[in-house]
């Protein structure tokens, strides 16, 4: 009995080597202690490191680098920004041009330089909530991150430099909202209104350069000259814009900034808790804004849009026509002597007699062929209230249901959720302004982002 004692004790530590788990009940391979599981949300299991213990790894390849700037960037959620210079130069009364584009190009430096900057701001409290993003996980340093918020902002103002003097001032005041709402205002009862104003500014940053660059008045195109009488008018759809008369003032974008600011003012009162989740009555308000913001949009569309000219009547004349209906030796039939209206086979642009008219020489003869005339294909006004409600419909189906499903169960993971659902559903929302606004074109342009969008958010989290 002895001797069998002894050998079972000098096979004890034999057996305590070799047991699957060690005293703290964690797994060990290869004699150390494996990693904590993860929880699906911080990516490692709940438990943050210490942030100025963090170091890149010296093995670190291309991929993981360029992988760690995409999540810095949140680069899915650039898709929500191209739709905010078009649905403003829709806003405006002008198809885009190069004001439009130098304005997506400088909102999405300014967008990025405010992802960059936001990071560099929360690292200290990413490396408790979040120490999977690039910066508390050391894959890129706070000084990098720094200075590429301060080069992007100086190559976004750069941009609307070139845009014209007054798209300038309004990037200027986009970027100070930006970094005001990044270092300070974010934590405060303030933030979601300095998110909204920075959208609705970044809206009309796109109507401030189109209405500039079609003025004259910047780097732009300019406005054409006036055409003589018997020329033929241009065709295309930029000269269509361009003859339509002078832009409207950016003021008219208004209620479309206005607009897609309150929903912006929603998506960034959820995100103020999508880390610790626990809000069920602010998904449910945003839910009802969104709601009504859809409900306004689809009410408006057949209104006139402001600082749109009316169009004339009847009885109405073309500037510099003789022809006045009020004028006391004028009756209301047109007169042999008019000496305005324009000869046959002629044209004159803003001319449009009254009755008896002359035969539409633009209208194709029996017989004859002339691309591009359908008379059996619906217009484009017509096609415009389908488009409308068609985005209308995809913006409340994009916003709607996360939105719904954070309020019945206000975890981080469904706040989360309803979060990147929102930032989603500023593309259809910005198709619906630019249509309600007469352009259903581009409305179609903006649509086309959403399946890059949404391919892109499954491989980077736009939140």
């Amino acid at each position: 009995m002895r001797r069998l004692l002894l050998s079972a004790l000098g096979a004890l530590p034999a057996a305590l080597r070799a047991a699957p788990a060690g005293l703290n009940g964690r797994a060990v391979r290869g004699g150390r202690p494996a990693a904590a599981p993860d929880d699906g949300l911080s990516g490692t299991g709940g438990t943050a490191p210490v942030p100025d213990r963090h170091r890149p790894s010296p093995g670190r390849g291309r991929g993981d680098t360029v992988r760690a700037w995409t999540e810095l960037f949140r680069v899915s959620a650039l898709f929500s920004v191209p739709g905010d210079a078009l649905a403003g130069a829709a806003a405006v009364g002008r198809s885009p041009g190069r004001g439009t584009a130098l304005a997506i190009g400088a909102s999405l430096c300014l967008y990025e330089a405010g992802m960059a900057l936001n990071d560099w701001a929360d690292r200290e409290e990413d490396a408790v909530d979040r120490p999977h993003r690039p910066i508390p996980s050391g894959r890129i340093s706070p000084s990098a991150a720094l200075g590429a918020a301060g080069a992007l902002t100086a190559a976004g103002l750069a941009l609307a430099a070139r845009a014209g003097r007054p798209a300038l001032a309004v990037a200027t005041g986009l970027a100070a909202t930006v970094w005001a709402y990044d270092l300070h205002l974010k934590h405060t009862k303030a933030g979601p209104a300095a998110m909204a104003a920075a959208r609705s500014l970044d809206l009309l940053l796109g109507a401030t350069a189109t209405a500039t660059s079609y003025a004259g008045t910047g780097p732009g195109p300019r406005a054409p000259r006036p055409m003589r009488l018997g020329a033929v008018p241009p065709t295309g759809p930029d000269n269509v814009a361009r003859a339509a008369g002078p832009a409207r003032s950016p003021l008219a974008a208004l209620p479309a900034a206005l607009v897609l600011g309150a929903h912006t003012y929603g998506v960034t009162a959820v995100s103020r808790h999508e880390a610790q989740g626990g809000s069920t009555a602010v998904p449910l308000a945003v839910l009802a804004t969104t709601t009504a913001l859809a409900a306004a949009v689809l009410a408006t569309h057949q209104r006139q849009r402001p600082g749109e000219p009316a169009r004339p009547g009847p009885a109405a004349t073309a500037p510099g026509s003789s022809y006045r209906p009020d004028h006391p030796h004028h009756s209301t039939a047109p007169s042999m002597l008019d000496l305005g209206a324009p000869l046959p086979g002629t044209y004159r642009p803003g001319h449009h007699p009254t009755a008896p008219a002359l035969p539409d020489l633009g209208a194709p003869q029996p017989g004859t062929y002339r691309p591009g005339h359908h008379p059996h294909r619906p217009t484009a006004p017509a096609l415009t209230p389908l488009l409308l409600t068609a985005f209308t419909g995809a913006y409340l189906r994009t916003a709607g249901p996360p939105l719904l499903h954070a309020a019945l169960n206000p975890s981080p993971p469904l706040t989360q959720r309803a979060v990147g659902g929102g930032i989603r559903a500023m593309i259809p929302l910005q198709a619906a302004l630019a249509a309600r606004a007469g352009a259903p074109g581009s409305g179609l342009a903006v649509m086309a982002l959403v399946p890059l969008a949404r391919s892109l958010a499954r491989k980077v989290s736009p939140t």
